[in-house]
């Protein structure tokens, strides 16, 4: 079942004080970042001559950017997203400085992976940074859905227009634009977005100890979590595989121009799907919808390996495009609700991460593939495979995915702007600026939560009791 809510479920997401501002200000910035593993092949390849030193590159670029990136997350999650962020990206534009230059001069391919690595360790990673700041505005509110379903549009526009703007700029204006256009973008657009504190997650400090709650405060590694990662690494295993057969496909049929057509509908697909998804309400649980998109994602995979022509292979991408957007955008529901608000940014990284690794293997793997006997079918198979096995885990996974794991809505005790913490659903929170905010919080469990035991020793730090509800140190914040 669901209801309609229209475009006033966008329109009332973007009016939530802040919202529409650091939401518009990451557009640029994501862009920024689809733009820079083209830019830098185009880069590297003109100035050495060589594919294979361009491909050493920013394979090192994109290595350090799926590990690394998680770690910085963390120290958001900890310290905040300003105190961490305008470093990073001042780190991030010395990299791409140093990359250029070096590119320019001849260095040897060893020099410039290593200047590869550092630009992809200070990347931030601005979908999950924005995804963290609509969770802290919208936490257990309708509009959260709606809200993750802009983010998830905004970051395919970003990857639509940015390797296109890349190749655009390297090879109308020189060989270095798109990298410096592509960190400017970056850097420009990042610090904006880090100016707009109002919107920025509280930092958390890490739990001192756990009061023998079923799921320690500040876990990350969980069962619930290995199951998104899984569902984002089929995703990234479904577009690496998608790249690569789409174009042997059209190679074949002696049709390579209509490649980017034909996977410009697949995506094209998952935007509007994505937009439709947005503007409904479900009464059904995102556990519950999770299991079901992805076995319908998997059947329409079906599809692509029964077209015999590029027609009917675009017609035949339209189905499992559809289903893109609506599972990236439950898989960042689930995410969202399950995990501790102290590891927050970090799970959102992670996931990004996870399907970037699986872009990454996949397109790799599949290019073998299609090179042998099996052609452009067997490459198909592959994200069929994946998707099939995603869909069996969600499906026996659903029942702890289900089980209510919301987690307090944390506030620092370093916080200066909460002086008082009340635990009941919607019950006023007061601040010290007068301001109040009514606490969306979901139904939680009622246990009694010390004040007095252990877990408020060592190095966390004593909240005062509040007068209604009781707060708890270990946690860093509200009950």
């Amino acid at each position: 079942m669901r209801a309609r809510t229209g475009t006033a479920s966008y329109r009332s997401v973007l009016r939530t004080p802040g919202a529409a501002a650091f939401f518009l200000v990451a557009a640029p910035a994501r862009v920024g970042v689809a733009m820079a593993g083209l830019g830098i092949v185009w880069l590297v390849h003109t100035e050495t001559g060589s594919f294979g030193a361009a491909g050493l590159v920013t394979g090192s670029f994109a290595v350090a950017e799926t590990l690394v990136g998680p770690q910085t997350a963390r120290l958001m999650d900890r310290f905040g997203q300003p105190r961490v962020l305008i470093p990073l990206l001042g780190a991030h534009a010395g990299a791409i400085a140093a990359l250029v230059a070096l590119a320019r001069t001849g260095t040897p391919v060893v020099a410039l992976m290593a200047a590869g690595l550092a630009a992809g360790a200070t990347i931030p990673q601005f979908g999950a940074l924005a995804a963290a700041r609509w969770s802290a505005l919208l936490h257990g509110r309708a509009q959260l859905a709606p809200a993750l379903a802009l983010e998830t549009v905004s970051n395919e526009v970003a990857f639509l227009l940015g390797p296109a703007l890349a190749v655009l700029t390297a090879t109308q204006l020189h060989p270095a634009a798109g990298t410096v256009l592509a960190g400017a973008l970056v850097v420009g657009a990042g610090l904006a977005f880090a100016a707009l504190r109002r919107t920025a997650p509280a930092p958390v400090a890490p739990p001192a100890a756990d009061c023998g709650d079923a799921r320690a405060p500040g876990t990350l590694w969980t069962r619930n979590f290995a199951t998104l990662l899984a569902v984002n690494l089929a995703l990234g295993v479904f577009f690496g595989s998608m790249q690569v057969s789409v174009s042997a496909f059209a190679h074949v049929h002696h049709a390579a121009a209509a490649a980017g057509f034909l996977y410009g509908l697949l995506s094209a697909a998952s935007l509007l799907a994505g937009l439709v998804y947005g503007r409904y309400r479900r009464n059904t649980t995102p556990a519950a919808q999770l299991p079901l998109i992805l076995t319908a994602l998997a059947c329409a995979s079906l599809l692509p390996l029964l077209a015999d022509t590029p027609w009917q292979l675009g017609l035949a991408l339209l189905l499992p495009g559809a289903g893109v957007a609506p599972c990236i955008i439950v898989s960042s529901m689930l995410t969202e609700s399950v995990m501790d608000r102290t590891v927050l940014t970090q799970a959102f990284t992670w996931t990004n991460s996870a399907s970037a690794a699986g872009i990454a293997l996949s397109a790799a793997a599949v290019g073998r593939l299609v090179d042998g006997s099996g052609g452009p079918q067997a490459g198909f198979t592959v994200p069929l495979l994946f998707l099939t096995a995603a869909a069996v885990l969600t499906w026996s996974s659903r029942h702890g995915l289900t089980t209510d794991n919301q987690v307090p809505d944390t506030r620092p005790v370093a916080d200066p702007r909460w002086s008082v913490a009340v635990r009941k659903k919607g019950e006023v929170l007061a601040s010290r600026d007068g301001a109040s905010m009514v606490s969306t919080t979901a139904a939680r469990p009622s246990n009694p939560v010390c004040t007095t035991s252990p877990c408020a020793a060592g190095s966390a730090r004593r909240r005062p009791t509040p007068t209604s509800g009781t707060a708890c140190s270990h946690r860093g914040g509200i009950l």
